[in-house]
């Protein structure tokens, strides 16, 4: 097993698991490519057909690597139900005449359910990785993950966030977070040190208090960074940690983002052909995470971390590998008797493997139409 490979190579026996979800976009047509669905595109404003991915991300002390997915998408069913709701309920139409919720078709769990199933699967086949942390924003941040998801990694501190409009308690009345913390228990100023890096100015503040919608006790923290105007409001599952240590755990979920830019970039997936039905759409996104683990075998990026050296992007280990690539063949052909002959014949191979295809961007061959006006209707303009 690869992800085994490299778990001896580097020695790892303990880490943080990061959980977040990433889109991508699909054609509008498409009925074969499997759990596509219409989502709202973060660039326009207006929707698209696509995919959401749920991933699940190793963070250790010398490398980060993906170690789980699952495809998500709502229950056709429930979306059609909650459209149908909302309608009949802006119609003034009263509840009880309105239609019954249906149960959730268990072929479409939700994020948390797949969140939950993906670090059940990594414990039992990586049981001897100490989970030290489970980290996610605040789509997971409900008292059902939090709790299952610090019994499943063996009582390991969980954080997540809750919105600014969620409920506390303190000294027996309730309030908003946001209330308590703008309010009664203001934050001050302290340093952080961001992915074990630079150190940054930050606001914060802190208690141990009740969430109403936990119905126990959690570890709050407002934290505010330099320029924000408005907190963001942490929530932990481990009443033991100190603040600064839960802070500067939580920044390392910013890794996954960097993970993603690099996975959609460099490691191919969604840009390549795409393959049908669950299958299909599995075996592309396997290769692409296989390529990732692959760049942790690089000789020069096991000698970098072996070194104690920060480790190469992605980016550069592919163009290096391109490169050397390019160069063994360069070497090999050298060795021929007659390179130049032998260059002639893979050229004429390059051409019937590597065919230029028509473009459908030119108007070169096809009628531009007549773009002029007609003399026998300039009395449609006359006043």
């Amino acid at each position: 097993m690869p992800v085994k490979n490299w778990m001896k190579i580097y020695g790892i026996t303990e880490g943080v698991l990061a959980f977040d979800e990433s889109d991508r976009a699909r054609s509008k047509s498409t009925k074969r490519i499997y759990k596509v669905y219409k989502q709202k595109h973060k660039g326009s404003g207006g929707y698209v057909n696509g995919q959401t991915i749920v991933l699940l991300l190793l963070v250790t002390s010398s490398i980060t690597v993906p170690v789980g997915f699952f495809f998500y998408m709502p229950d056709p069913a429930l979306k059609q139900w909650d459209k149908e709701d909302k309608r009949l309920k802006k119609s003034g139409i009263a509840k009880k005449d309105r239609p019954i919720k249906p149960e959730r078709d268990s072929a479409y769990p939700t994020k948390t359910e797949i969140a939950l199933g993906l670090l059940k699967e990594f414990k039992v086949a990586h049981s001897l990785i100490k989970i030290k942390g489970v980290l996610a924003d605040a789509l997971y941040g409900e008292k059902a993950f939090m709790d299952e998801a610090a019994k499943e990694s063996g009582g390991s501190q969980v954080i997540s966030q809750l919105r600014k409009n969620q409920n506390i308690e303190y000294r027996g009345r309730i309030r908003s977070v946001e209330s308590y913390f703008n309010s009664i228990n203001k934050g001050i100023e302290q340093t952080i040190r961001v992915r074990g890096g630079k150190e940054i100015k930050v606001t914060v503040s802190s208690a141990r208090l009740k969430v109403s919608s936990h119905s126990k006790k959690r570890f709050v923290i407002a934290l505010k960074y330099d320029g924000e105007n408005d907190y963001r409001y942490l929530v932990a599952t481990d009443l033991t940690w100190r603040t600064q240590d839960i802070i500067q755990a939580y920044t390392l979920r910013w890794l996954i983002e960097v993970f993603f830019e690099d996975w959609k970039l460099y490691e191919g997936w969604g840009r390549e052909a795409k393959q049908l039905d669950e299958e299909g759409s599995s075996r592309g996104l396997i290769l692409s995470l296989l390529f990732d683990h692959c760049l942790l075998l690089h000789p020069e990026q096991i000698a970098r971390i072996e070194s104690k050296l920060p480790a190469y992007t992605v980016g550069s280990l592919q163009r290096k590998s391109q490169m050397d690539v390019l160069l063994e063949f360069i070497t090999s052909l050298l060795e021929f008797p007659d390179p130049g002959d032998k260059l002639k014949e893979l050229g004429e191979l390059i051409k019937d493997v590597f065919q230029l295809m028509p473009s459908g961007k030119h108007m070169i061959g096809r009628d531009l139409g007549r773009l002029e006006p007609t003399a026998s209707l300039k009395y449609c303009s006359a006043g």
